[in-house]
Protein backbone atom coordinates (compact mmCIF):
# COMPACT_ATOMS: atom_id res chain seq x y z
CA UNK A 1 0.00 0.00 0.00
CA UNK A 2 1.56 3.08 -1.23
CA UNK A 3 1.69 6.98 0.43
CA UNK A 4 -1.45 8.31 -1.89
CA UNK A 5 -3.52 5.01 -0.53
CA UNK A 6 -3.04 5.77 3.00
CA UNK A 7 -3.35 9.60 2.33
CA UNK A 8 -6.60 8.53 0.54
CA UNK A 9 -7.67 5.97 3.76
CA UNK A 10 -7.11 8.62 6.47
CA UNK A 11 -9.01 11.16 4.34
CA UNK A 12 -11.78 8.99 4.11
CA UNK A 13 -12.06 7.53 7.74
CA UNK A 14 -11.71 11.41 8.70
CA UNK A 15 -14.74 12.72 6.35
CA UNK A 16 -17.04 9.47 7.35
CA UNK A 17 -16.50 10.10 10.32
CA UNK A 18 -17.09 13.27 10.65
CA UNK A 19 -20.84 12.73 9.35
CA UNK A 20 -22.11 11.80 12.79
CA UNK A 21 -21.22 15.16 14.09
CA UNK A 22 -22.10 17.56 11.18
CA UNK A 23 -25.73 15.57 11.73
CA UNK A 24 -25.87 15.63 15.07
CA UNK A 25 -25.83 19.21 14.33
CA UNK A 26 -28.94 19.39 11.45
CA UNK A 27 -31.06 17.21 13.32
CA UNK A 28 -31.44 19.97 16.03
CA UNK A 29 -32.13 22.61 13.70
CA UNK A 30 -34.42 21.14 10.72
CA UNK A 31 -36.34 17.71 10.15
CA UNK A 32 -33.95 14.32 9.63
CA UNK A 33 -35.00 12.98 6.66
CA UNK A 34 -36.13 16.04 4.54
CA UNK A 35 -32.78 17.17 5.21
CA UNK A 36 -31.06 14.36 4.45
CA UNK A 37 -33.20 13.33 1.10
CA UNK A 38 -32.67 17.43 0.40
CA UNK A 39 -28.61 16.94 1.16
CA UNK A 40 -28.58 13.17 -1.54
CA UNK A 41 -30.40 15.80 -4.33
CA UNK A 42 -28.17 18.48 -4.06
CA UNK A 43 -24.44 16.15 -3.80
CA UNK A 44 -25.91 13.70 -6.39
CA UNK A 45 -26.22 16.67 -9.36
CA UNK A 46 -23.24 17.64 -8.68
CA UNK A 47 -21.73 14.24 -8.83
CA UNK A 48 -23.83 13.64 -12.23
CA UNK A 49 -22.23 16.63 -13.04
CA UNK A 50 -19.09 16.44 -12.69
CA UNK A 51 -19.18 13.02 -14.07
CA UNK A 52 -20.44 14.42 -17.23
CA UNK A 53 -17.86 17.08 -17.51
CA UNK A 54 -15.28 13.90 -16.70
CA UNK A 55 -16.62 12.46 -19.63
CA UNK A 56 -18.35 9.59 -18.22
CA UNK A 57 -21.99 8.04 -19.11
CA UNK A 58 -24.92 6.44 -17.55
CA UNK A 59 -24.30 3.39 -19.57
CA UNK A 60 -23.23 1.14 -16.59
CA UNK A 61 -23.38 -2.18 -17.08
CA UNK A 62 -26.14 -4.40 -15.55
CA UNK A 63 -24.24 -5.76 -12.24
CA UNK A 64 -23.11 -1.95 -11.81
CA UNK A 65 -26.93 -0.78 -11.87
CA UNK A 66 -27.79 -3.68 -9.24
CA UNK A 67 -25.25 -3.12 -6.92
CA UNK A 68 -26.06 1.05 -7.08
CA UNK A 69 -29.11 0.56 -6.37
CA UNK A 70 -28.85 -1.32 -3.50
CA UNK A 71 -26.13 0.88 -2.17
CA UNK A 72 -28.06 3.85 -2.73
CA UNK A 73 -30.88 1.95 -0.87
CA UNK A 74 -29.47 0.13 1.60
CA UNK A 75 -26.54 3.12 2.80
CA UNK A 76 -28.19 6.26 1.72
CA UNK A 77 -31.86 6.03 2.60
CA UNK A 78 -31.24 3.06 4.96
CA UNK A 79 -28.10 3.87 6.75
CA UNK A 80 -28.40 7.48 7.08
CA UNK A 81 -31.74 7.95 7.01
CA UNK A 82 -31.85 5.92 10.32
CA UNK A 83 -29.10 6.96 11.61
CA UNK A 84 -30.25 10.79 11.49
CA UNK A 85 -33.34 9.66 12.84
CA UNK A 86 -31.38 8.02 15.78
CA UNK A 87 -29.84 11.07 16.29
CA UNK A 88 -32.61 13.07 17.82
CA UNK A 89 -31.87 11.22 21.20
CA UNK A 90 -28.64 9.61 20.86
CA UNK A 91 -25.14 11.46 20.78
CA UNK A 92 -22.92 11.82 17.33
CA UNK A 93 -20.04 9.77 19.54
CA UNK A 94 -22.25 6.58 20.66
CA UNK A 95 -24.33 6.31 16.78
CA UNK A 96 -20.27 6.39 15.57
CA UNK A 97 -19.05 3.71 17.46
CA UNK A 98 -22.07 1.72 16.57
CA UNK A 99 -22.10 2.37 12.80
CA UNK A 100 -17.87 0.88 13.38
CA UNK A 101 -18.96 -2.17 13.95
CA UNK A 102 -20.00 -2.74 10.25
CA UNK A 103 -16.53 -4.45 9.34
CA UNK A 104 -17.69 -6.56 12.06
CA UNK A 105 -20.89 -7.65 10.89
CA UNK A 106 -19.37 -8.28 7.60
CA UNK A 107 -16.84 -10.72 8.97
CA UNK A 108 -20.22 -12.56 10.56
CA UNK A 109 -22.34 -12.15 7.96
CA UNK A 110 -19.50 -13.70 5.31
CA UNK A 111 -19.52 -16.49 8.06
CA UNK A 112 -22.85 -17.30 8.38
CA UNK A 113 -24.45 -16.55 5.05
CA UNK A 114 -21.39 -17.12 2.60
CA UNK A 115 -20.26 -19.98 5.00
CA UNK A 116 -16.65 -18.26 5.10
CA UNK A 117 -13.85 -19.81 7.31
CA UNK A 118 -13.12 -17.59 9.97
CA UNK A 119 -8.97 -17.23 10.93
CA UNK A 120 -8.03 -17.78 14.68
CA UNK A 121 -7.00 -14.21 14.16
CA UNK A 122 -10.38 -12.87 12.71
CA UNK A 123 -12.38 -15.02 15.85
CA UNK A 124 -10.06 -12.77 18.35
CA UNK A 125 -11.03 -9.80 15.98
CA UNK A 126 -14.40 -10.66 16.53
CA UNK A 127 -14.21 -11.64 20.54
CA UNK A 128 -12.84 -7.86 20.85
CA UNK A 129 -15.48 -5.78 19.16
CA UNK A 130 -18.25 -8.16 20.86
CA UNK A 131 -16.46 -7.28 24.33
CA UNK A 132 -15.93 -3.62 23.39
CA UNK A 133 -19.51 -3.15 22.04
CA UNK A 134 -20.69 -4.79 25.87
CA UNK A 135 -18.57 -2.14 27.68
CA UNK A 136 -19.97 0.50 25.73
CA UNK A 137 -23.38 -0.14 25.91
CA UNK A 138 -23.62 -1.25 29.64
CA UNK A 139 -22.01 2.32 30.58
CA UNK A 140 -24.68 3.86 27.82
CA UNK A 141 -27.61 1.43 29.08
CA UNK A 142 -26.75 2.49 32.75
CA UNK A 143 -26.90 6.18 32.32
CA UNK A 144 -30.25 5.72 30.50
CA UNK A 145 -29.34 5.98 26.90
CA UNK A 146 -32.39 6.26 24.25
CA UNK A 147 -33.15 2.34 23.68
CA UNK A 148 -34.96 2.85 20.55
CA UNK A 149 -32.66 5.43 19.27
CA UNK A 150 -29.58 2.72 20.05
CA UNK A 151 -31.67 0.12 17.68
CA UNK A 152 -32.22 2.13 14.74
CA UNK A 153 -28.24 2.67 14.74
CA UNK A 154 -27.64 -1.13 14.73
CA UNK A 155 -30.35 -1.65 12.42
CA UNK A 156 -28.58 0.99 10.31
CA UNK A 157 -25.04 -0.52 10.79
CA UNK A 158 -26.88 -3.94 9.57
CA UNK A 159 -28.39 -2.12 6.26
CA UNK A 160 -24.34 -0.48 5.72
CA UNK A 161 -22.95 -4.39 6.01
CA UNK A 162 -25.12 -5.09 2.78
CA UNK A 163 -24.06 -1.71 1.02
CA UNK A 164 -20.52 -2.28 1.74
CA UNK A 165 -20.73 -6.46 0.33
CA UNK A 166 -22.74 -4.43 -2.79
CA UNK A 167 -19.40 -2.05 -2.97
CA UNK A 168 -17.31 -4.11 -5.23
CA UNK A 169 -20.05 -4.51 -8.03
CA UNK A 170 -20.81 -0.69 -7.51
CA UNK A 171 -17.13 0.40 -8.32
CA UNK A 172 -15.80 -1.73 -11.19
CA UNK A 173 -15.57 -1.27 -14.64
CA UNK A 174 -15.16 2.70 -14.22
CA UNK A 175 -17.75 5.85 -14.43
CA UNK A 176 -16.85 5.75 -10.52
CA UNK A 177 -18.75 9.62 -10.42
CA UNK A 178 -21.52 8.88 -12.22
CA UNK A 179 -22.23 5.62 -9.53
CA UNK A 180 -21.55 8.59 -6.53
CA UNK A 181 -23.96 10.56 -8.42
CA UNK A 182 -26.57 8.35 -9.28
CA UNK A 183 -26.90 6.15 -5.81
CA UNK A 184 -27.39 9.50 -4.02
CA UNK A 185 -30.18 10.45 -6.19
CA UNK A 186 -31.42 7.30 -5.48
CA UNK A 187 -31.12 7.68 -1.88
CA UNK A 188 -33.22 11.37 -2.19
CA UNK A 189 -35.99 9.92 -4.09
CA UNK A 190 -36.57 6.95 -1.53
CA UNK A 191 -35.86 8.98 1.29
CA UNK A 192 -38.51 11.91 0.14
CA UNK A 193 -41.53 9.78 0.31
CA UNK A 194 -41.35 9.22 4.43
CA UNK A 195 -39.89 12.67 4.65
CA UNK A 196 -43.46 13.81 2.83
CA UNK A 197 -45.64 11.59 4.68
CA UNK A 198 -44.40 11.66 8.41
CA UNK A 199 -42.27 14.91 8.88
CA UNK A 200 -43.54 17.94 9.49
CA UNK A 201 -41.15 20.55 7.49
CA UNK A 202 -40.55 22.93 10.61
CA UNK A 203 -36.48 24.63 9.97
CA UNK A 204 -35.43 26.67 12.56
CA UNK A 205 -32.58 28.56 10.75
CA UNK A 206 -29.39 29.59 12.43
CA UNK A 207 -25.80 29.68 10.75
CA UNK A 208 -24.96 26.34 12.27
CA UNK A 209 -27.66 24.46 10.64
CA UNK A 210 -26.07 26.57 7.30
CA UNK A 211 -22.43 25.16 7.65
CA UNK A 212 -23.40 21.84 8.97
CA UNK A 213 -25.64 21.05 5.76
CA UNK A 214 -23.06 22.67 3.54
CA UNK A 215 -20.29 20.55 4.83
CA UNK A 216 -22.01 17.40 4.98
CA UNK A 217 -23.45 17.32 1.55
CA UNK A 218 -19.95 18.37 0.24
CA UNK A 219 -17.26 16.01 2.52
CA UNK A 220 -19.20 13.14 4.23
CA UNK A 221 -21.85 13.26 0.93
CA UNK A 222 -19.71 13.61 -1.77
CA UNK A 223 -16.07 13.65 -1.67
CA UNK A 224 -15.90 10.64 0.86
CA UNK A 225 -17.93 8.77 -0.78
CA UNK A 226 -15.65 9.25 -4.09
CA UNK A 227 -12.29 8.63 -2.39
CA UNK A 228 -14.03 5.22 -0.85
CA UNK A 229 -15.13 4.09 -4.80
CA UNK A 230 -11.30 5.34 -5.81
CA UNK A 231 -9.43 3.49 -2.89
CA UNK A 232 -11.71 0.59 -3.57
CA UNK A 233 -10.71 0.52 -7.05
CA UNK A 234 -7.09 1.06 -6.30
CA UNK A 235 -6.14 -1.44 -3.26
CA UNK A 236 -9.24 -3.70 -3.15
CA UNK A 237 -12.13 -3.74 -1.09
CA UNK A 238 -10.28 -5.80 1.62
CA UNK A 239 -7.34 -3.53 2.18
CA UNK A 240 -9.91 -0.89 2.24
CA UNK A 241 -11.44 -1.58 4.56
CA UNK A 242 -9.10 -1.77 6.70
CA UNK A 243 -9.17 1.78 7.58
CA UNK A 244 -12.06 1.57 9.24
CA UNK A 245 -10.39 0.84 12.90
CA UNK A 246 -9.80 4.64 12.83
CA UNK A 247 -13.11 5.50 12.70
CA UNK A 248 -14.56 5.11 16.31
CA UNK A 249 -11.42 7.33 17.11
CA UNK A 250 -12.16 9.69 14.45
CA UNK A 251 -15.57 9.48 15.56
CA UNK A 252 -15.69 10.02 19.26
CA UNK A 253 -12.67 12.76 19.35
CA UNK A 254 -14.75 14.88 16.38
CA UNK A 255 -17.78 14.50 18.46
CA UNK A 256 -16.16 15.83 21.83
CA UNK A 257 -13.89 18.41 20.12
CA UNK A 258 -16.85 20.53 18.42
CA UNK A 259 -20.04 19.39 20.10
CA UNK A 260 -18.66 18.93 23.90
CA UNK A 261 -20.11 14.74 24.20
CA UNK A 262 -18.41 13.61 26.91
CA UNK A 263 -16.62 10.47 27.09
CA UNK A 264 -16.34 7.86 30.61
CA UNK A 265 -13.39 6.00 30.67
CA UNK A 266 -15.93 2.55 29.24
CA UNK A 267 -16.56 4.33 25.94
CA UNK A 268 -12.39 5.41 25.48
CA UNK A 269 -11.79 1.49 26.73
CA UNK A 270 -14.52 0.12 24.61
CA UNK A 271 -13.10 2.36 21.47
CA UNK A 272 -9.72 0.71 21.47
CA UNK A 273 -11.21 -2.64 21.98
CA UNK A 274 -13.46 -2.06 19.29
CA UNK A 275 -10.79 -0.28 17.11
CA UNK A 276 -8.66 -3.59 17.92
CA UNK A 277 -11.15 -5.91 17.16
CA UNK A 278 -11.87 -4.33 13.61
CA UNK A 279 -8.14 -4.29 12.84
CA UNK A 280 -7.65 -7.58 13.31
CA UNK A 281 -10.68 -8.98 11.27
CA UNK A 282 -9.43 -7.26 8.24
CA UNK A 283 -5.85 -8.26 8.82
CA UNK A 284 -6.85 -11.87 9.06
CA UNK A 285 -8.78 -11.23 5.72
CA UNK A 286 -5.23 -10.33 3.53
CA UNK A 287 -4.41 -13.72 3.94
CA UNK A 288 -6.28 -16.67 2.32
CA UNK A 289 -7.24 -18.83 4.72
CA UNK A 290 -8.22 -22.89 3.41
CA UNK A 291 -11.29 -23.91 3.72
Amino acid sequence: MNAGAIGLGLAFAFMWSSAFTSARVIVEYAPPLASLSLRFLISGLLGVMIARMLGQSFRLTPAQWRATVIFGICQNALYLGLNFVAMQWVEASLASIIASTMPLMVAIAGWLVFRERLSPLALAGLGLGIVGVVLIMGARIGAGVDLLGVALCFIAAAALTVATLAVRGASSGGNVMMIVGLQMLIGSAVLAVPAALFEPLEVTWSWQLVVAFAYTTLVPGLAATWVWFTLVNRIGAVKAATFHFLNPFFGVAIAAALLGEQLGLSDVVGVVVIAAGILAVQLSKQTPTTS
